[in-house]
């Protein structure tokens, strides 16, 4: 009996246990401080260290999830603990993740409360010069949205792709994308538009564009969109310039976020690509 390796999360534990079953290699976990994953048969463990490095660098590939569904079973070992919906979004959802979607959401009842005009003039994009200085003002702007719909949809794309980044490249990597997302979607929606407007989607369009080419030109960072995925953002941005539904959408904001996040995306990845 052989100690392979140990997870945090007990997910992971599983999902590299039922994609070994598929492979003809029986693990067993066990529960001590962290999720110990165990091999009975020595003669395999050169085959379970080379899958469990390719785990790692992107445990959440659809093949590990295909391979529970397909050979998940109840004798491994473990026995899960009840979760909530809270433990989940704190599963995928880094620090600043975290702290993006909380602002947008107290900002959001603070709407609710002091209404929308009054959140336009704290916190929107520069109106004029005497409000250049106020530098909060240059990003501030994406933490507003003005219906419920609007809010969970950002939110939703927000933790999902955002959590990703932030989980396999770090805080820092997401900051820069954020902000920098946030100041050229902003002064390009102003420049159509005027300074009326708020949300956080110039930025999601910004994480779609990096995720889906950073996934396209480096598969090894776990960084991905999937294709279909990015055709609905590509279909999403079209009906928005035909005004379909009858809704307000940043259309250049959109736009330039998904320049800009397959700008970032290839500067990114010319190194790899080159090698």
């Amino acid at each position: 009996m052989m100690r392979i390796t140990q997870f945090n999360n007990p997910r992971m534990a599983q999902a590299f246990v039922d994609y070994m079953a598929t492979r003809g290699v029986t693990l067993r976990i066990e529960r001590e401080s962290h999720f110990v994953i165990m091999l009975d048969d020595e003669s395999k463990l050169e085959m379970v260290e080379n899958e469990l490095a390719q785990f790692v660098r992107d445990p959440n590939h659809p093949r590990y999830l295909a391979a529970s569904w397909h050979s998940g079973n109840t004798e491994s070992g473990l026995r899960y603990e009840r979760t909530n919906l809270w433990g989940n979004i704190r599963e995928r959802a880094g620090p600043l993740t975290m702290t993006i979607m909380i602002a947008c959401i107290v900002v959001f009842i603070l709407m609710q409360i002091v209404g929308d005009d009054v959140a336009l003039d704290w916190l929107a994009w520069p109106a004029d010069s005497s409000q250049y200085f106020q530098v909060w003002r240059w990003f501030s702007h994406a933490l507003l949205h003005f219906s419920l719909l609007h809010i969970l949809f950002n939110l939703m794309w927000w933790w999902y792709l955002g959590g990703a980044v932030e989980k396999r490249l770090g805080s820092g990597k997401l900051f820069v994308i954020m902000l920098i997302s946030a100041l050229l979607t902003g002064w390009m929606q102003a420049k159509f538009s005027g300074v009326l407007f708020g949300g956080l989607s110039g930025v999601v369009y910004a994480l779609m564009g990096y995720c889906w080419l950073r996934g396209e030109r480096d598969p090894d960072s776990g960084i991905y969109l999937e294709r279909g995925l990015m055709g609905f953002a590509v279909v999403w941005l079209v009906i928005g310039f035909y005004g379909a539904f009858g809704l307000a959408i940043a259309n250049a904001a959109h736009v330039t976020g998904l320049l800009v996040g397959l700008a970032m995306a290839f500067v990114d990845t010319r190194k790899i690509a080159r090698g």
